[in-house]
């Protein structure tokens, strides 16, 4: 007789919608009573491993599409997302991490061939504004930066932050003090300015200078080994881009980058030799620079007569190159 009494199970739209009402309870839960509150956050915990579940499976099933589908028409319908992002400092460390991965896995499912996550996030944009503090949070930082890695693989939702005043403060987020943070936010800047080509070249274009100008004084001649290392590697990706083929020839045309270049060649360190050096093979290869101006370039880092026989050397390789691609 116990089988005929046993309860309905739950739906993916029921599990997302006691999901809502359990962080609509979190957000005002400064006024509940303390026993309380610790049991609807442990429901709100386990919810959230549900729906994780759901959408990545488990050791016995694999996802269902049709399950994840109404599992992700149900969260975008209403604000769970926003109930979320805002909520998870309330949540203990698991039921962040699960919290996170469920957004991520958001950002990816279709529900009949459309992307509902980013025309959510389109009419919901100061969204990523919360995002994007968390990096001035050492408890949210890496959740935060995750999701928000996730949500920029929608172009409108990446455009926003380029295009925003938030862009700014990445220069100082990549050289902040914890190592995990820096990194992470460096991982963020790397996915804004290499994802969406398009978006990126018109960025570019349109704020070079003040972009250009921060990204120099602050990552390319910055103290810290790991800073440099990483900007120029980049700066390399950026450059040899095709579509930011305008802006490499503009970086490329100013002698006061040349000079940042030339001295990134003779540092100590073998690895951020090989990535200024490829960087610098480019700048050789596409400007029509003389081995005269050059030399010019290097009294003022006091080069040395190797440095300039080895620059001279490889101006006569990037001659012979592009004589070489005239004729073909």
């Amino acid at each position: 007789m116990k089988g005929l009494f046993k309860s309905k199970p739950r739906t993916p739209v029921d599990i997302v919608r006691q999901t809502r009402d359990l962080l609509s309870f979190a957000a005002r839960s400064s006024e509940s009573r303390e026993s309380k509150r610790e049991e609807k956050m442990a429901e709100l915990f386990k919810n959230l491993r549900e729906l994780k579940s759901i959408l990545y499976g488990n050791s016995e099933s694999e996802p269902v599409s049709e399950a994840c589908a109404q599992l992700t028409q149900e969260f975008f319908r209403e604000n769970t997302l926003r109930l979320l992002i805002t909520c998870l400092p309330k949540l203990n460390l698991e039921a962040r991490k699960d919290a996170t991965q469920v957004v991520a896995n958001l950002q990816r499912q279709q529900v009949n061939s459309r992307l509902i996550a980013s025309d959510y996030l389109e009419a919901n944009l100061d969204l990523l504004d919360i995002l994007i503090a968390g990096y001035e949070n050492t408890d949210m930082a890496l959740h935060y930066g995750a999701m928000l890695r996730e949500c920029i693989r929608h172009q409108t939702v990446a455009r926003y932050v380029l295009e925003s005043q938030h862009m700014k403060k990445f220069f100082d987020y990549i050289q902040l003090p914890k190592f995990d943070i820096a990194a992470d936010a460096a991982a963020t800047f790397k996915e804004l300015l290499t994802r969406h080509k398009s978006t990126v070249a018109e960025f570019l274009s349109k704020n070079y200078d003040w972009f250009f100008e921060e990204y120099n004084s602050k990552l390319m001649e910055s103290s810290n080994y790991i800073t440099r290392r990483q900007a120029i590697k980049l700066l390399g990706e950026i450059l040899l881009d095709r579509s930011n083929a305008a802006v490499m020839t503009r970086y490329v045309s100013s002698k006061d980058n040349l000079r940042i270049l030339m001295n990134l060649l003779r540092e100590s360190s073998k690895s951020i030799q090989i990535e200024a050096f490829h960087v610098f093979k480019v700048c050789l290869l596409q400007s029509r620079i003389s081995l005269q101006t050059l030399l010019a370039y290097s009294l003022p880092i006091k080069a040395s007569f190797y440095d300039c026989l080895r620059i001279s050397r490889l101006i006569k390789r990037m001659n012979s190159l592009r004589r070489t691609r005239l004729r073909l």
